[in-house]
Parts: structure tokens; C-alpha cells; sequence
């Protein structure tokens, strides 16, 4: 009995409903899970575009990026420009020193046939689909990708 004087009982017919239906959704997941059940898969777009980036630090606080097959400059990133060019491939450069690795793997940045970006570390297997971060981010790496016209 309460402190209060009044004797309150949840009636049967919800607790008997509760659990019923606490069972139809633990039975429901379980026919998805484990068969019965197609949940359809989006096809990965096919990539159209790739090269291989080599990264280096210059003395005047720019970065150079070269295509590491040829050795051909794509792109020159001044000092306070590209902000968003800098602190992802520093957050690349960066985890690969947190697991001990060197940076002589180049990074890979791909084209897909829909149109997105991605940057990718083949060494500590990191992928970014650049296009998460907003159209004006993507473009900033678009314009890295040989064959735009427009790297500086």
C-alpha cells in the first residue's frame, strides 16, 4: 500500500499488451535479420578518376601536391589558403604517425562516376567521402583533380 492511502494497479490488460507487444518486435527483428527478408543494397558508384597524391611540406609554409607516378605538381597550396585542403590531408598525415607509419605511401583521391569525392589512406585504410562536408569542401578537391584546369 502507498504513503498516500490510495491502492493503484496497473490493469492486466496492459501488462499482457506491454508484452505482447515487446514479442511482435523482437520477432519482427529477428525475421529481418535472419532471412525472409531482402533489404535491397545500393550498388557502389564505379570510380571514374584517380591519382595517386604525394604530399610535401615546403619551406615557405606551403604544401605541394604531386601525382606520385610522374612526379608531375597538380597543386601548390599557399599558406592560409585551402584551409580545408590543409587540415584534412594534416588529419590524414597525422593518424599515420599515431600508428607508426611513414609518409611514403602516397594518399589516393578518387572521382566516382556520380560525381563525389573520396580521399584515401591505403595505409591505415581511412576512406573520407569528401562530399559529407558540404559542396564548397568538395570543390576544393575537385579543383586538385588532374584534368579540372583548375589547380593552382
Amino acid at each position: 500500500m502507498r504513503s498516500d492511502g490510495l491502492d493503484r494497479k496497473i490493469p492486466g490488460f496492459l501488462v499482457i499488451g506491454a508484452g505482447a507487444l515487446i514479442g511482435f518486435t523482437m520477432l519482427v527483428v529477428a525475421l529481418g535479420r535472419t532471412g525472409g527478408v531482402a533489404v535491397p543494397e545500393a550498388q557502389p558508384a564505379q570510380a571514374r578518376q584517380s591519382v595517386a597524391l604525394r604530399v610535401d611540406d615546403q619551406a615557405d609554409g606551403s604544401i605541394t601536391l604531386r601525382d606520385a607516378g610522374s612526379d608531375h605538381l597538380i597543386a601548390t597550396v599557399m599558406p592560409g589558403q585551402d584551409g580545408f585542403v590543409r587540415a584534412t590531408l594534416r588529419a590524414f598525415a597525422q593518424a599515420r604517425l599515431r600508428e607508426g607509419l611513414t609518409r611514403e605511401q602516397p594518399f589516393r583521391l578518387t572521382r566516382f562516376e556520380d560525381g563525389s569525392l573520396e580521399l584515401g589512406d591505403d595505409a591505415t585504410g581511412r576512406r573520407v567521402n569528401l562530399g559529407a562536408f558540404g559542396p564548397t569542401n568538395l570543390q576544393a578537391f575537385a579543383r586538385i583533380m588532374p584534368g579540372t584546369g583548375a589547380a593552382q
